[in-house]
Parts: C-alpha cells; structure tokens; sequence
C-alpha cells in the first residue's frame, strides 16, 4: 500500500516539475478572435488567385493542395498582421463567409476588384 502512494506522489512531483502541458499551448497559439476585415481580404485574395475551389479534375490529389495553400495563408496572416490562425479556422472561415456571409463576401470582393483597377 505504501509503495503505491510513494509512486503516486513521485508521479505528481515530476508532472509539477514541467512548465505546463502542451495542450494548453497550443490551444492558446491558435486563440480564437474575431478576424478583421483586412485579414478576411488577404485570405480572400490568396485563395481566388490560386483557385483553391477549383474544379476537380486535373488536379492529381486535391487536397493536399488545398493544405499547401491553406498553409500559405496561415503564413502570409502571420507575417503581415502577426495573428496565428490554425488551417481549421480558416478553412471555416472561408466556408462560412461563402454560404452564410454573402453581403461580407461581396465588399470583400469588390475592394479586391478596385485594387486589381488601382494596380
């Protein structure tokens, strides 16, 4: 019996010893905040000029380049306004604003469509 609560308690003092699980890390790496209207343009932007919606067809594994291009709009969030934004968010992100957010999407649209004029 003593044995047991010995190699109870020594499994407490090495799990204090550590700076904090991971989970909890990553969850606050990705924390959840309402995305800006700026942001939703970049995205926007990336993932039309590289038609991530594409047609299947001559694609020979969709969704991996689908990741890849989710990647490059996790990296271009986090480069130009310094926010960390899991491929998941956005990916939901992305959905919601074209079937649920139709007034959103379209003025995002049109400011794309006015910086494409003003280059």
């Amino acid at each position: 019996m003593e044995k047991e609560q010995v190699h109870a308690d020594s499994n407490s003092n090495s799990n204090d010893e550590r700076p904090g699980p991971r989970t909890s890390r990553s969850r606050r790496k990705f924390k959840a905040s309402n995305m800006s209207f700026i942001e939703m343009v970049e995205m926007v932007d990336i993932l039309k000029r590289t038609d991530y919606d594409g047609k299947p067809g001559p694609y020979p594994n969709p969704n991996v380049r689908k990741a890849k291009i989710m990647t490059k709009v996790v990296k271009s969030l986090h480069r130009n306004f310094g926010v960390r934004r899991s491929k998941n968010q956005l990916r939901k992100r992305w959905s919601d604003l074209k079937l649920r957010e139709h007034d959103q999407y379209r003025k995002i649209k049109r400011v794309l469509q006015k910086s494409l004029w003003a280059q």
